[in-house]
C-alpha cells in the first residue's frame, strides 16, 4: 500500500499513519501560467475529502511504495518546465493506477476535566502556535496589555509554563498573532491555572477586525492545572490575536488584584480544512453509527449463490430521532400523518410544564397532555417529559413566583408526585429542573440544594425515566459566560455534592443562528467526559438567510459525536407560525427544513437499498445500527423460476448482542 506525505512550506499537511479510508484517485494537469505541475485528488467516498496533494505551492513531496522497491522526492518550482514535467506524470500515473491511501491528521476528540497537578502536551503538538509548551523561553510571545510576562518552572516536575502577573485588565498579559484563513476550522485547547482564588473562568479569545471572538472556556483554580477547549471560524480571512481573557464575576478582581497571577501552558490552534472536517464527520458516522455486515446466500446444498438480488428494509433505527409537537396535533389529521410518518421520538410543547397544568393553584389539568400522551403511544411514539419545573421565574406559574420559601416548597413536592406518579413508566426522560444553569430562582428560594433534591426525589418516584439537566447556549456559541460548558461541568458537580449520585442526562437546547461547527463540537467532547448520555433536546435554527443549510449541517456534525445519544427537533407545527422554524406550511408540504429532514431520514434508514452477492455468494453493506428485514431472490436457470428469502438482521455497536456475519438459504 502506497502513502503520500505532502510538505508545504514545512508544514505537514497529512502526516499521521491511520488508516482512514480507501480512497478513488484520480489526476488531472493544471496550468499556473507558464510552469505545469499535476494535481493529485484524493476524493473518499461521497465528496468527503479531496487533498490537494500536488501544485505550484508544494516544496517537495515523498511517494513511498511497499509493495514495490520505489521512493522518490521530487521537488516542485514555480519555474518547472516542460520538459521537466515528465516526473509528475509518473507520480500521477502510477498513483492512479496502483491507489493509495491519504493520510489527513485525526482529530482528537479528548477533554481531561480533572484539574492536575501538571497540565498535558498540547493538542496536535499546538497547531500553529510557535512554542506552545515554553519550552523555548518567550519566543513567539508578546505582552498584551498593562502586565508583566514571564516563564516559570515547576520545581517538583520542572514543567515550564507562562505568567502574566500584575495584570491591569481582562485581556492584559501575553498574545501571539496570526493570519487566519476564513472557512476554516480551527480547534483550540490550552491548560491554565491561577496563583491564588477558585471558580476563576477564563475564556481563551480572539482579537478580530469585528471584535472579541471567544473560542472556549475554563474554570481556573490555584493548585492545579484545568483544561481549556474550544473551536472557531471566522468569516473573513485576516490577522487575529490571542489572548486569555477574564471573565464574568471575577473580572474586577483578577483586573484590579495585581497578587492574583495568571498561568498557562500547552497552548493549541490547530486549523481543519472544511473537507477534512467533513472526513472526520464521516469516520466518526462510520465508526459509531454504523456496523459492517456480511449475508452470504446460499442454495438448500449450501452452495453460495452469486449475482442473487439483496434488497433490505429497515425497521427500526436505533439512533433516536425526532421533533416536538404542539396540541394542534390532536384535531387535525394531516398533522398526525405527516408526523407519525417521519418520527418515533417527541416531547411536547408545553403541554406538560407547570403552568399549563396548574394555572390556578390546586387545580390540576392534564386534559390535553393526557390526550397527546394517548395519541403518539398509538403509533409507538417514545415521549421525553419537559418539565417538571422551570428555574426561570418568568417560566413559573405566576402564582407561584410570590410564594413565601415554605409555601412554594409546600407546593413544588405537590407538582412533582402529581405529574410524575401521573406518566409514571410512559416517558423516557424528565427535563426535571429546566435551565438550572442559568437560572436558580428554586435555590434562592429553597437552598442550594433544590435542584438535588428535586432530581433525587424524581429518580425515587420512576427509576425509568432519565432525570435530565436541559439548558440554552452551551453549544451554540460562545458568547454566553453563564452556561459554557465549563459552567455545565461544575452544575453537574454541585448536584453530586448536594447529594444526588443518580442517573443523569446532559439536555442541550440547540437554538442556532449561525452554526460554529468547531464549537459545537469541541463542546461536545468537553460534555462527553463526563460519561453520561447527551442529548439535543430542542434543536432549531432561526429563520434566516440558509436556514435549511445551517439545520443539515448541524445535524450531521451532532449525530457523528460518539458522545451524542439522540437529537429532538423543536419545530411544533402551529398555524399561526412556529417558534423559530418550521418543517411545513400550514398543508403540511415541506418546506426546504423539511425536505433537509426527510432527505436525512432516508439516508439513515438505507432508502431504496439492495445489491447483489458476489461470485462466492457474499453482499457486504456498512449499515446505521438498527433492525432490516433482508430479502433475497435469485433466479433458477433451469426452472425459470425466482427464490425468494428474507431473514431478519439486528445491526448493533460492537460488544453489543448482534451479529456481523449472516448465512441465508434461498
Amino acid at each position: 500500500m502506497k502513502k503520500v506525505y505532502a510538505s508545504s512550506r514545512g508544514k505537514e499537511l497529512f502526516k499521521r499513519e491511520k488508516s482512514v479510508a480507501k480512497p478513488i484517485v484520480v489526476f488531472s494537469m493544471f496550468i499556473f501560467q507558464n510552469p505545469y505541475a499535476c494535481k493529485l485528488k484524493a476524493i473518499f467516498p461521497g465528496s468527503l475529502l479531496k487533498a490537494d496533494s500536488f501544485n505550484k505551492n508544494f516544496q517537495s513531496v515523498t511517494i513511498k511504495y511497499q509493495k514495490l522497491p520505489l521512493e522518490m522526492e521530487l521537488v516542485a518550482t514555480e519555474t518547472m518546465k516542460m520538459e521537466n514535467f515528465l516526473p509528475w506524470l509518473v507520480i500521477c500515473f502510477l498513483v492512479y493506477h496502483s491507489g493509495v491511501e491519504v493520510y489527513a491528521e485525526d482529530y482528537d476528540y479528548s477533554f481531561t476535566a480533572e484539574c492536575l497537578a501538571d497540565p498535558l502536551r498540547a493538542q496536535y503538538n499546538g497547531g500553529i502556535v510557535v512554542n506552545p509548551d515554553m519550552n523555548e523561553g518567550l519566543k513567539g510571545w508578546s505582552k498584551s496589555g498593562f502586565a508583566n510576562m514571564a516563564t516559570r518552572m515547576s520545581s517538583s516536575t520542572n514543567n515550564t509554563f507562562i505568567v502574566a502577573t500584575n495584570r491591569k485588565g481582562a485581556l492584559h498579559g501575553f498574545t501571539q498573532k496570526y493570519f487566519l484563513q476564513k472557512d476554516t476550522h480551527y480547534v483550540t485547547s490550552a491548560w491554565v491555572q491561577v496563583s491564588q482564588g477558585d471558580m476563576i473562568h477564563v475564556a481563551l479569545a480572539f482579537g478580530t477586525a469585528f471584535g472579541i471572538q471567544r473560542s472556549g472556556w475554563a474554570i481556573a483554580r490555584s493548585g492545579c492545572w484545568s483544561m481549556l477547549k474550544g473551536g472557531f471560524v471566522l468569516n473573513i480571512s485576516g490577522p487575529v490575536e490571542l489572548y486569555l481573557e477574564v471573565v464574568d464575576g471575577q473580572l474586577l478582581v483578577l483586573a484590579n488584584n495585581t497578587a492574583i497571577e495568571l498561568w498557562a501552558d500547552s497552548i493549541s490552534i490547530k486549523p481543519f480544512s472544511l473537507e477534512e472536517w467533513k472526513f472526520h464527520q464521516h469516520q466518526s458516522t462510520e465508526k459509531v453509527r454504523k456496523a459492517k455486515v456480511k449475508i452470504q446466500a446460499v442454495d438448500s446444498q449450501g452452495q453460495p449463490l452469486p449475482n442473487a438480488t439483496v434488497s433490505l428494509a429497515q425497521q427500526k433505527n436505533n439512533f433516536p430521532f425526532g421533533n416536538a409537537i404542539s396540541q394542534h396535533i390532536l384535531n387535525n389529521k394531516a398533522y398526525q400523518d405527516w408526523f407519525t410518518s417521519r418520527f418515533k421520538y417527541t416531547v411536547f410543547e408545553n403541554e406538560m410544564k407547570w403552568y399549563a397544568n396548574e394555572k390556578i393553584p390546586g387545580q390540576l389539568d392534564y386534559n390535553v397532555a393526557d390526550a397527546m400522551l394517548s395519541l403518539v403511544q398509538k403509533y409507538n411514539v417514545k415521549v421525553r417529559g419537559h418539565n417538571v419545573f422551570w428555574d426561570n421565574p418568568q417560566n413559573m406559574p405566576s402564582w407561584a413566583r410570590y410564594l413565601s420559601p415554605a409555601q412554594l416548597s409546600a407546593a413544588a413536592s405537590r407538582r412533582i408526585n402529581s405529574v410524575m406518579n401521573r406518566y409514571l413508566g410512559q416517558l423516557i426522560h424528565w427535563d426535571v429542573v429546566n435551565e438550572n444553569v442559568h437560572f436558580s430562582f428554586l435555590e434562592q428560594m429553597l437552598g442550594k440544594n433544590a435542584s438535588a433534591v428535586y432530581y433525587k426525589k424524581a429518580n425515587e418516584i420512576d427509576s425509568k425515566a432519565i432525570p435530565f439537566l436541559n439548558d440554552f447556549n452551551t453549544i451554540e456559541h460562545g458568547f454566553d459566560g453563564t452556561s459554557n460548558p465549563a459552567k455545565y461541568l461544575e452544575k453537574i458537580k454541585e448536584l453530586r455534592s448536594h447529594g444526588y449520585n443518580g442517573p443523569l442526562g446532559i439536555g442541550l437546547q440547540g437554538h442556532f443562528v449561525t452554526p460554529n461547527l468547531p464549537y459545537i463540537r469541541s463542546s461536545l467532547d468537553i460534555l462527553a467526559s463526563t460519561g453520561l448520555p447527551i442529548w439535543i433536546t430542542e434543536l432549531d435554527v432561526a429563520n434566516t438567510t440558509n436556514q435549511e443549510v445551517y439545520l443539515e449541517e448541524i445535524i450531521r456534525e451532532i449525530h457523528a459525536h460518539p458522545g451524542v445519544k439522540g437529537i429532538m427537533m423543536w419545530a411544533p407545527w402551529n398555524p399561526k407560525g412556529c417558534y423559530r422554524m418550521c418543517l411545513t406550511d400550514n398543508n403540511f408540504k415541506n418546506l426546504p427544513t423539511g425536505d433537509v429532514v426527510d432527505n436525512i431520514i432516508k439516508e439513515w434508514n438505507h432508502h431504496d437499498f439492495s445489491g447483489n452477492t458476489d461470485e462466492n455468494g457474499f453482499f457486504e453493506a456498512s449499515l446505521f445500527h438498527g433492525e432490516y428485514q433482508f430479502e433475497i431472490s435469485h433466479p433458477d436457470q433451469v426452472k425459470y423460476d425466482t427464490y425468494v428469502a428474507q431473514k431478519l438482521v439486528k445491526v448493533a455497536p460492537t460488544g453489543e448482542s448482534s451479529q456481523s456475519h449472516y448465512t441465508v438459504f434461498v
